[in-house]
């Protein structure tokens, strides 16, 4: 199976389609965690104890472990969100040409599913596109208000950037195997590019800090049932005045989120 069978049995499974961030801040890591040999790895295990059970996916952002440490504790924690049965998107939003961008690809040896930046054109995202038992999340719509700058240019066709960036990654999705980052604070840009692209499933982030629209995430953000809507901070960082009982606050704040979305789902 590919990863978005996989991620269709995994949703069916627990019964959600929420995505947790594991962005694991040092600044904002308990005191109690800090004297351990890898802190944001003591983190993120006791965030996926409490939250494994209502998590389609863990979305570790790569960018909170690329320094010596953190890389062996993405290993640690990626090793620990399979043994629970969770698949694993790396935030990566990776690309390049060549030999380099081949090289990122081999992420995809070690997770499920990765997100790359498509302003580089079909070359550079070649490697992850080939390969077919990995999901590939192509960066469209952002939900940062500088998304704006270069996503909502107009071209010669009058279509915006990102409504371009659909179509192409639509194109694009030989394997089956393809997805769109687009965010949830701009409900009427999700609808549009769900009519666009009926067919491709959706990382939806914006719904927790950031207050998107957690109702248009879900009822455009997915395809035949098969999408994502994802929360870090507001997951992961729950607890954050609660001491050594962090870890169950973020178990709390995953289920209140599954259980708002799905209010919403068919």
């Amino acid at each position: 199976m590919n990863f978005f069978d996989r991620l269709h049995d995994r949703i069916r499974t627990v019964d959600s389609v929420v995505s947790v961030g594991l962005d694991p801040d040092p600044s904002r890591i308990p005191d109690h965690l800090q004297d351990h040999d890898l802190p944001r790895w003591a983190f993120n295990r006791r965030i996926i104890d409490t939250t494994h059970e209502h998590a389609a996916v863990y979305k570790p952002n790569a960018a909170f472990y690329e320094d010596p440490d953190g890389w062996r504790a993405l290993e640690e924690t990626i090793a620990y969100a399979h043994g629970k049965d969770v698949p694993v998107l790396l935030d990566a939003k990776r690309a390049d040409i060549g030999n380099t961008t081949r090289q990122y690809a081999e992420m995809l040896e070690t997770v499920d599913a990765i997100t790359v930046n498509p302003y580089m054109g079909r070359d550079s995202l070649q490697p992850f596109l080939a390969d077919e038992k990995s999901g590939v999340f192509i960066l469209c719509r952002t939900s940062n208000p500088g998304g704006a700058d270069i996503q909502d240019l107009e071209l010669e066709t009058g279509e915006p950037v990102y409504e371009r960036v659909a179509a192409l990654a639509d194109l694009w999705n030989d394997n089956d195997n393809v997805g769109l980052v687009v965010g949830a604070t701009k409900p009427e840009e999700l609808e549009e590019l769900r009519e666009q692209v009926p067919d491709l499933p959706f990382l939806v982030p914006g719904v927790g800090a950031q207050g998107g629209d957690a109702e248009a995430a879900v009822e455009y953000g997915l395809a035949d049932g098969v999408g994502l809507v994802n929360s870090s901070r507001g997951i992961i960082f729950a607890g954050e005045d609660r001491g050594e009982e962090f870890a169950k606050a973020s178990g709390q704040a995953a289920k209140r989120l599954k259980n708002r979305l799905n209010q919403y789902r068919a």
